[in-house]
């Protein structure tokens, strides 16, 4: 889902390539603009990712135009990964400072850690079902099913 809403997302701006926004935008134009759903940007308000908006006279809420590059980039951590937790230090990261490649270099290298682990679990889950599955084609007799077992199928 993430990889295919980056790809067939809707164009953001006016003239491809240049980023050209509105000074404000009411709630509903950052939300289609940055492919989320306006209760996203609500949420994203609450935790604050995303900061609260002025109204307008008529008491819309008013983003600023970095509204959209903010929920795209939270939606593209959150593809890689990131809790949104470390989305808001990522943006943090971004917003400056000296050492703010090394420290999001650090979260990159601790994301990528953390997924190599969950790979390797992932992959001994398979090949335990693989096991599981082969043993499917034997004689029931000669069956050895653990998961069931476990569960009280084969007493």
């Amino acid at each position: 889902m993430c990889l295919q809403s980056q790809v067939q997302g809707k164009p953001l701006d006016p003239v491809s390539g240049y980023r050209v926004y509105p000074a404000s935008m009411r709630i509903s134009e950052v939300a289609a603009a940055a492919g989320v759903n306006v209760q996203t940007l609500r949420y994203y308000e609450r935790r604050g990712l995303l900061a609260e908006p002025k109204r307008s006279g008529s008491g819309y809420r008013a983003y600023e135009s970095d509204a959209v590059r903010i929920v795209r980039f939270t939606k593209a951590a959150q593809c890689l990964g990131f809790s949104l937790e470390q989305v808001a230090a990522l943006l943090e990261l971004a917003s400056g400072g000296p050492r703010r490649c090394d420290a999001a270099r650090k979260m990159a290298e601790e994301k990528m850690a953390e997924l190599d682990d969950k790979v390797t679990a992932l992959l001994a889950m398979k090949d335990s079902l693989g096991r599981l599955v082969a043993t499917c084609e034997l004689p029931r007799g000669q069956r050895d099913c653990p998961l069931l077992d476990t569960l009280g199928g084969n007493q």
